[in-house]
């Protein structure tokens, strides 16, 4: 058996079982159109696991003349308009969340900081114990802070109680997506295009996070 047998083993043939009763909810911030397409790939790799999933972005904080000044952010804006806001409720209701963000100097942006910020209540009377979660995230280069910025995720994350479920190296296509084990993560060039394809990744990480879902849900029973 070779290394990369080894490592993966079969779990890609576990995580593509249609799974049940397991409640995602997709948590995104995006200017230029890049998380929000990576919430959808997820959206897509959940579904096919056999999840019920909700799309979901979080309230903009930007001064609308910014918006304005920019035709990409407005354009993404106006495409999106009739995606719903995050509400504490999809928190409550959701057995995992995955989070899509990019990254800002190392951390996540100040739109998801402030939804994050606002869930002490839920935290408090621990209706965010045992939630799996995982993250997303891109930048302009390999190195602008990617893997920060989910770290920063995943640090709220450990205060809640929840469960990290990062990808890993549980799948080849981790490595064709540049390699980043704490979740998928691609680089986005001046023309808006990404670089790496990640979309296998991203519902990799999508079933691979409704899986663990449903194992917590099943020893919850």
């Amino acid at each position: 058996m070779g290394f990369l047998s080894k490592l993966f083993g079969n779990s890609s043939i576990k995580e593509t079982k249609a799974m049940s009763n397991v409640k995602l909810a997709v948590i995104y911030y995006s200017m230029g159109g890049t998380n929000y397409q990576l919430a959808k790939w997820a959206e897509e790799g959940a579904k096919e696991a056999g999840a019920e999933v909700k799309v979901v972005k979080v309230p903009e904080l930007a001064p609308q003349s910014a918006i304005e000044g920019n035709p990409v952010w407005k354009a993404h804006v106006e495409a999106t308009k009739d995606v719903p806001e995050v509400k504490l409720d999809d928190l409550e209701w959701a057995d995992a969340i995955i989070f899509s963000v990019p990254t800002r100097f190392g951390n996540m942006p100040s739109q998801m900081k402030q939804f994050l910020d606002t869930t002490g209540g839920l935290w408090f009377n621990g209706k965010l114990v045992n939630k799996v979660v995982s993250a997303m995230t891109s930048a302009q280069n390999p190195h602008g802070g990617q893997e920060a910025t989910i770290l920063s995720l995943y640090t709220t994350m450990y205060h809640w109680g929840a469960i990290v479920a990062a990808p890993g190296y549980t799948d080849p296509v981790t490595f064709g997506a540049g390699g980043n084990p704490y979740g998928t993560s691609v680089t986005v060039g001046q023309d808006g295009k990404m670089i790496e394809d990640v979309q296998a990744a991203v519902k990799h990480q999508a079933k691979r996070t409704v899986t663990v879902a449903e194992w917590v849900k099943k020893g919850n029973q």
